[in-house]
């Protein structure tokens, strides 16, 4: 476990980039081989918007890295956190780290995005997607994105995190973001079995379903026991599901410069879906 502690602490970024990269590239052509839905769309065009964005998240987590760096050593001098009040082997200090990070940065910031309303303007930015594939998983208003970030923050102070467990949680992140986002069609039997403990493809394409309410359910990313827990999971039949949002222009989903304006637009008016 040393050595894995050693590896992450080290960890470049160029390596995480090259992570990035890899997890996309393989669920981009396994959405090729083994697709959820046949949708007839461009797929190029349609990852544009997204990678647009997801440059936006990532100078977002330029500044956040230098935040990050500071609460970092701030703990390491205090010895703060809940990690710090007890003496456990370094594998299950990581596993609850990961659950923490998961709990506070992604369950409860996506469910406060979906009920508190002015979050909600900025979220609906990833949910106006009509078309989710792996690419989807990068598509994250600015603002949002800040949102979600500021949370992790909380999570890191709450916890105690050193540097090694948070960059373990974030390549984990990372990989299980673009698996559920991804347009892959496992089998029914296995996807359903990799949903008692974690998000699975179909187990998320629910949360992009276009009405309520499947859309206030999964809200989780790594793990679904979050959602089961506080009864917002759901599985049902994937062939129900329409992508998208009614809050925002269905017809502008790819439309960048709409998506990143819409937001501000005083009194948004429901547009009509037409899936």
């Amino acid at each position: 476990m040393d050595a894995i502690v050693t590896f992450f602490e080290n960890l470049t970024s160029v390596q995480k980039l090259i992570w990035i990269v890899g997890c996309l590239s393989v669920f981009w052509i396994l959405e090729g081989v083994y697709p959820l839905k046949k949708h007839k769309y461009n797929k190029w065009e349609h990852a544009k918007t997204n990678f647009v964005l997801l440059g936006s998240t990532i100078l977002i987590n330029v500044i956040f890295g230098l935040i990050t760096a500071g609460i970092f050593l701030w703990l390491d001098t205090n010895n703060f956190g809940l990690l710090n009040l007890v003496d456990f082997p370094v594998w299950v200090e990581i596993i609850l780290a990961i659950m923490i990070l998961d709990f506070m940065s992604q369950y409860v910031v996506h469910f406060m995005l979906h009920k508190i309303p002015v979050m909600w303007r900025f979220h609906t930015v990833h949910h106006s997607d009509r078309h989710v594939d792996v690419t989807s998983g990068t598509r994250h208003h600015p603002i949002d994105f800040i949102f979600r970030e500021t949370f992790a923050l909380l999570g890191i102070i709450i916890a105690g995190l050193p540097l090694a467990y948070y960059l373990i949680y974030r390549i984990l992140t990372v990989l299980f973001t673009y698996f559920s986002h991804a347009d892959i069609q496992l089998p029914l039997w296995l996807d359903k079995a990799i949903s008692y403990v974690f998000i699975s493809p179909n187990t998320h394409k629910f949360h992009h379903h276009h009405v309520m309410p499947w859309t206030d359910t999964n809200f989780g990313n790594i793990f679904s026991f979050w959602d089961r827990i506080f009864g917002t999971f759901i599985y049902e039949d994937t062939n129900d599901i329409v992508y998208g949002v009614d809050i925002l222009d269905a017809e502008k989903s790819d439309d960048v410069l709409y998506q990143l304006k819409a937001p501000f637009q005083k009194g948004l008016k429901s547009a009509e879906y037409k899936g």
